[in-house]
C-alpha cells in the first residue's frame, strides 16, 4: 500500500499522453464528431498525475529512480 500514490511515469511519457488525451477529445468537437473523444480524458489524468493504476498493479514503472543520498 506504501506505493499506491507513487509517481510511476518518466515526464516525457506524461507529456506524451497528455497530448494524445487532448487529440481524442478534439475528436469531439473537430473532424468525426464522435463521442467516443470523451476517452481522451483518462490519459489526461493518468498524464496529470503521473499514476497509472495499470502500472501500479503491475509493478511497473517508467520514471528514472532517483540515486539515495
Amino acid at each position: 500500500m506504501k506505493n499506491f500514490l507513487v509517481v510511476t511515469e518518466h515526464p516525457i511519457e506524461r507529456m506524451l499522453r497528455v497530448l494524445v488525451g487532448l487529440a481524442l477529445i478534439s475528436l469531439v468537437f473537430v473532424g468525426p464528431k464522435t463521442p467516443w473523444g470523451w476517452i481522451g480524458i483518462v490519459p489526461i489524468l493518468t498524464g496529470a498525475s503521473g499514476l497509472c493504476p495499470l502500472y501500479t498493479l503491475l509493478g511497473f514503472s517508467t520514471c528514472p529512480k532517483k540515486s539515495a543520498p
